[in-house]
Formats: C-alpha cells, sequence, structure tokens
C-alpha cells in the first residue's frame, strides 16, 4: 500500500471510530427464529441439511448469545454449518431486576430442558449434542445430572468451571468472608436484584486491565490495519454487551458454588436437591484454557474425577483467553470435531 493509500486508510478508520459507525458493521449468521418467550428465545441457523445432526448452543448468563457467532471467521456456528452440523440456539436476553428470582432451578428444570426438548423435535426425535461455554457448560452438564431421561447425545463444556478450589482469586474471598460467613455480600446482592450488567462488564474488562491501558496505543499503531480494528471492534461490542445476573441466581453461585465449592465436591446442593454430576450419562468433551485468567484449566480438568458415570470424558486444552478458547479454530472447533464425529 502507497504512503497516500495508508494514510487514507488511518484517516477512514480514525473517523469511523470516532464519529462514524464503525469499522465494520456486525454480520451474523442468518437464523430462524423457532420459539420465542422471555428469556428463552430458540433460534436455529440456517443452511444446514435435512439430516444434520443438531448442536444446542448453550451460552453463560453474564454474557450476549451472540458470542458463539461474533464475526465470519470468528463463528462457532458457522463452523457447525461448515462441518455439516446443524446448530440452534437458546437466548436468555436481558436480566433485569424483575428478574431477580430466578435461579440455577430455572434453568436446569425450564429453559433448557424445553430447548433440549424443541431441538430435537425440530430434528424428528434425534438425541442433542450440547455445547456450552463457562457456566453455560456448567448448566448443561447439570440439566444432564437432574434429568437423565432428556435426548441428549453429547455434552461439550469449554471454560466451564468445575471446581472454584482452583478459580483464580476464590481461596483470598472465602478467608474475607469468614467474618460473617459471606452473608453481607448475600444480602447486598438481595437488595439490588442480583448483579447489574455495569458491573458484569467492569469485571470482565478488569481481567484484561493491560488491553484497556494499551488501547490508545493499540488503535494508534493499527490505524491503517482495517482487519485488525476489525477485530477489535467486535471484542468491544461482546463486552459492552455483557448482560447481568439475577439475585436468586448469584446468591446460589456465590454461597454453593464459590464459598462450598458444591460443584467440585461432584453434587449441588439446591434447597433440599441434590443434584450429582455422576449421573450424566453421555460422553462429555471438556476443553480447558491454560491461559484463562476467569476459569483455570485445572477447574475444567476437575470434571475428570467427578463425572464418573459418563462413559467417556474426554479432556483438552487451547491457548487463549476464556474467550479465546470458545474461538479457537484450530484446537477447541477441531477438537469438536472429532468428538462429535466418533459418537457416530
Amino acid at each position: 500500500m502507497s504512503l497516500a493509500d495508508t494514510v487514507t486508510t488511518a484517516a477512514r478508520n480514525a473517523w469511523a471510530l470516532t464519529f462514524g459507525d464503525g469499522i465494520e458493521a456486525p454480520e451474523p449468521t442468518p437464523s430462524t427464529v423457532l420459539s420465542e418467550a422471555p428469556h428463552r428465545l430458540l433460534s436455529r441457523y440456517d443452511g444446514a441439511a435435512a439430516d444434520a445432526e443438531a448442536v444446542l448452543l448453550v451460552p453463560p448468563l453474564a454474557a450476549p448469545a451472540f458470542c458463539f457467532d461474533l464475526r465470519p471467521d470468528l463463528s462457532l456456528a458457522r463452523f457447525l454449518l461448515e462441518v455439516g452440523r446443524a446448530p440452534y440456539l437458546v437466548d436468555y436476553g436481558d436480566i433485569t431486576f424483575d428478574d431477580r428470582r430466578m435461579g440455577f432451578e430455572t434453568w436446569i428444570d425450564d429453559i433448557l430442558p424445553e430447548a433440549i426438548r424443541q431441538v430435537s423435535a425440530d430434528r424428528g426425535g434425534r438425541p442433542v449434542d450440547l455445547v456450552g461455554w463457562s457456566i453455560g457448560g456448567v448448566l448443561e452438564l447439570l440439566t444432564a445430572a437432574a434429568d437423565p431421561t432428556l435426548p441428549i447425545r453429547s455434552i461439550t463444556a469449554v471454560g466451564a468451571p468445575l471446581s472454584y478450589d482452583h478459580m483464580i482469586g476464590v481461596r483470598e474471598l472465602r478467608r474475607l468472608t469468614r467474618l460473617d460467613g459471606g452473608r453481607t455480600a448475600t444480602a447486598a446482592i438481595r437488595a439490588v436484584g442480583g448483579v447489574s450488567a455495569q458491573l458484569t462488564r467492569f469485571a470482565y474488562r478488569a481481567t484484561a486491565w493491560d488491553r484497556e491501558i494499551k488501547r490508545p496505543f493499540f488503535i494508534a499503531s493499527n490505524l491503517a490495519d482495517t482487519a485488525t480494528l476489525a477485530r477489535m471492534e467486535t471484542i468491544d461490542r461482546f463486552q459492552n454487551s455483557l448482560p447481568g445476573y439475577p439475585g436468586r441466581f448469584y446468591n446460589q453461585l456465590w454461597g454453593r458454588f464459590m464459598l462450598n465449592n458444591d460443584i467440585g465436591k461432584g453434587v449441588v446442593q439446591l434447597g433440599e436437591r441434590r443434584i450429582a454430576l455422576a449421573d450424566v450419562n453421555v460422553p462429555v468433551l471438556l476443553v480447558g484454557g491454560p491461559n484463562d485468567v476467569i476459569t483455570a484449566a485445572a477447574a475444567v480438568k476437575h470434571g475428570l474425577k467427578t463425572l464418573t458415570g459418563a462413559p467417556e470424558v474426554r479432556y483438552e486444552t487451547a491457548p487463549g483467553s476464556h474467550l479465546g478458547i470458545l474461538t479457537a479454530r484450530e484446537t477447541t472447533w477441531t477438537y469438536l470435531d472429532k468428538f462429535l464425529r466418533d459418537l457416530a
């Protein structure tokens, strides 16, 4: 590129980032809505063959559902279409104060089982492969454990925290809560009805503080590199769309998972009910990230000890951040494709 072209491109990108509509408009994979209700929008991505096996994508709560379809080259949904699968997506939408009474049970007993049954029915009654990211992976495993009769063929959990003893910073939090057993934090979350989207976004950015500090220099250094700025913009769009947690859900996460590590012990106590990971009776693929500062790889690998009822549990690793391991074509996506092919 000539100097004149470089200057022109840099000026155009500077205008787009500062005053315009951005470098690159979102380009979501075309999809069809199958059903729509609060916190359970179910869509099927277009283009799959009629006999393609179904894959239901299960997002976590504090992330937008488009995490599986960030952009054409960072889209797990498009990859699944490319390899002959029929991807579906369940979208929980925004979480508000009115949703403060929603807890783990809402997803385990209602939202996810309903989505699984609908997807199976849309594929002529065939069982469904589940792929979840972060806490979405925990939710799908607990859903399968709570009802082994659901039409599930396999489960893939990417960056799923399956032991909070291995999570960064949790041991320090536990020491801080010994004075009151965590009651102050629980009361505060209950009072405000949950964890707001703004707090979720701040916390996520804090895990990549160096990126935020270097951002001005990064933009200046890449002002003529439209492709690099477009990828940066994609991550910004993702971070700016993070929703929050309902109060009841986060209090359960705080008390049963962070403080008591139920999930690491293999049995989650929800009121009088006990859900054991050992009751998962389908093959499982776990993917952890050695460089993931949100869910340590050891927290994912711990599932090898608790998923004792699964006929097979594979554990693989992928490079990158918490989001990066979800978009890792050469590792995570390749593991998933092989795992699903081996089931046939």
